[in-house]
């Protein structure tokens, strides 16, 4: 457009043209999409398992580059189609309502102007002579009302009204025409911006800088189309009804909302997984590209995982390990990341675990957690092929540095996992929504503090949505007195509590009560005491009668069936099925830290009699697991 716009250019402005031209670019993101998924699931994949040696490893990394750049490609052009589709949009509202005063005008046999002012007839009485009042002119008002503006209104004195009638209906048509030539003035503004940044310069290397400049784009045209795109995405609907609006669009809107809005459609739970896989992938170069330089702790803890998990996705699949879907990730909160192995939609059996204290987006969640989602799959494969494993990161674990012990209660209360109880039963409930299979096997698994935010998903109305077995792993308790309290029936809990795992033995609240006042009361007598031999006598015997009276305490209060979140899952007061796991290293005494045991029970390496009881529990065998006596 020009830089001033009129009423006739906007009345004459053909607005499909410009969708014409986003289906041009539409066509390009098209084709660099369908180029780079030749290039690395055809050529790429393919030559590294037929070729070895220097020139193959050199023919592999350019080809990967060549990955990268169809993969700007197909970002950038999809994000000017969405833009252009949403100019056309933006502007056929403007000219909409410039038509209806236009044809008001016309109706009334008034005249517009070539400078949109409106002419009108003669009309009313003069209250003097009895003449009819003349016709007359006028021109929009930024400042009018519907009907006109109102006279002597800015100045406090009563508003004055023209006595021609046919001077207000005038006033209102001109005062619409201009409101919707300025509204028109302002959208072409707004989007000639956006598009003047999706611009790549000459000789363009994809990099991380790259990136963080398409990040920016993406976040500008997310801002100038929200009217067109963002408002249908359905947040406030079930999963069920996410998954038929996806199945309602054509292919064209699904392109558009993956190219503009990856970060929602690829969290949307109900949405089908290769789809999320999809929008994840892409959304996770976006996050590096926004991530990438920023300075706070966070920020580089985030990007580390970030980068970590994008080099997993581009590796080769471990032999005997189903491919990996990416089904979520952000940086809101501590980081959210949902990592598959295997189709969830596709497979008969899909498992999903929720990891605890501590777990962030970090590196250590990228290699810790998402292997033992790896560890999980393969060990399913070997009992059904038929088998997803995902590792659930959707909610804010508590995070427990060592030096905020006292200040951070989140792992000793119950806010975080209730809140990611609620997280984890929506995206249950969207794997239910698009699974594939009659009558899929779904099985949740808590590990740690995780244990507890699967309990508390168990225990909301309905329970966790499609699952038929619960697997709870060095659990501090669920919330939960009974395995019947978790919705599947107390012979679909299984329990796996290693001995020397001191997190399956944390004392309940009553219990950490005494132990704190036994241990400072005995604090202060052992320190009186000691005080008589001098100053290094009263601090040692101040620490040993804290250590002493600690234990008195706790044994004073003792119950055995009870942990910090209710009942022992592994008691049998509670009354699940306890299998058999190793013993586990015991706590500093052989030489791995606090808890070595805590963290064994998916790794067939470590203790592969666990492993292979969760490999039969998520594949439906759970009747062959092998059995430990609970506690």
């Amino acid at each position: 457009m020009t830089a001033v716009l009129t009423w006739q250019r906007l009345r004459d402005l053909k607005w499909s043209e410009l969708q014409d031209a986003a289906d041009g670019w539409g066509e390009a993101s098209n084709r660099a999409d369908a180029a780079r998924d030749r290039v690395s699931n055809e050529m790429t994949n393919q030559l590294a398992k037929s070729q070895k040696g220097e020139a193959a490893t050199a023919a592999l990394g350019r080809l990967k580059r060549l990955d990268r750049n169809f993969e700007y490609i197909y970002t950038e052009c999809g994000l000017v189609r969405t833009t252009l589709n949403s100019l056309a949009f933006e502007l056929s509202g403007a000219q909409r309502r410039l038509k209806d005063a236009l044809e008001d005008a016309a109706n009334l046999r008034f005249t517009v102007g070539a400078d949109g002012s409106v002419s009108y007839p003669a009309g009313g009485e003069n209250v003097i002579d009895g003449k009819e009042l003349p016709g007359g002119s006028t021109s929009g008002s930024s400042l009018g009302t519907p009907y006109g503006p109102s006279l002597g209104a800015s100045s406090g004195t009563p508003p004055l009204t023209h006595p021609n009638p046919n001077h207000a209906k005038a006033q209102g048509i001109a005062d619409r025409i201009l409101r919707a030539v300025n509204e028109a003035q302002d959208i072409d503004s707004r989007f000639s911006e956006t598009l003047g940044k999706l611009k790549a310069a000459p000789g363009l290397t994809v990099d991380t800088k790259t990136w963080t400049d398409a990040a920016a784009d993406a976040a500008a045209v997310r801002g100038a189309a929200d009217d067109y795109l963002k408002k249908d995405i359905p947040h406030d609907k079930s999963p069920a009804e996410r998954k038929a609006w996806w199945g309602s669009l054509t292919q064209e809107q699904r392109e558009e909302y993956l190219a503009v809005y990856p970060n929602e459609i690829g969290n949307l739970d109900g949405i089908p997984s290769d789809v999320r896989d999809t929008a994840n992938r892409d959304n996770l170069q976006l996050l590096i590209g926004k991530l990438e330089g920023q300075e706070s702790e966070k920020a580089r803890a985030q990007l580390a995982g970030l980068k970590s998990i994008d080099e997993q996705l581009r590796a080769d699949p471990e032999r005997g390990v189903p491919r990996m879907y990416l089904l979520g990730i952000g940086d809101e909160g501590n980081g959210r990341a949902i990592v598959s192995f295997g189709n969830p939609d596709a497979s008969r059996n899909v498992s999903a675990y929720v990891p605890g204290l501590g777990t962030s987006l970090d590196t250590d969640f990228a290699r810790n957690d998402v292997q033992r989602a790896r560890d999980t799959a393969k060990g399913a494969m070997r009992y059904d092929k038929s088998s997803a494993a995902i590792v659930w990161l959707g909610y804010d674990a508590p995070q427990m540095p060592a030096e905020k012990l006292l200040d951070n209660a989140g792992v000793m209360f119950e806010r975080d996992g209730k809140v990611g109880a609620v997280a984890y039963n929506d995206f249950m409930a969207g794997i239910s929504a698009t699974n594939q299979n009659p009558d899929p096997h779904v099985t949740a698994i808590g590990h740690s503090y995780g244990s507890f935010t699967v309990g508390q998903a168990a225990q909301r109305d309905g329970g966790i949505p499609g699952a038929d077995d619960i697997i709870l792993l060095g659990s501090p308790g669920t919330g939960a007195d009974s395995a019947e309290d978790l919705g599947v029936g107390k012979g679909h809990v299984y329990v796996g509590a290693a001995d020397n795992d001191p997190v399956t033995m944390l004392p309940s609240e009553d219990e950490a009560s005494a132990i704190g006042a036994g241990a400072v009361g005995g604090a202060s007598v052992g320190a009186s005491l000691g005080l008589v031999g001098g100053p290094f006598s009263g601090a040692v015997g101040g620490a040993l009668g804290g250590v002493v009276g600690g234990i008195a305490g706790y044994m004073s209060s003792k119950d055995e069936s009870q942990l910090w979140f209710g009942t022992d899952p592994a008691h049998e007061d509670f009354g699940a099925q306890r299998f058999k796991v190793d013993d586990g290293p015991r706590p500093f005494i052989d030489g791995e830290g606090a808890t070595p045991a805590h963290s064994n029970y998916f790794n067939p390496e470590k203790d592969s009699e666990s492993a292979r009881n969760i490999a039969k529990i998520v594949t439906g065998r759970g009747d062959k697991i092998t059995a430990e006596e609970p506690r």
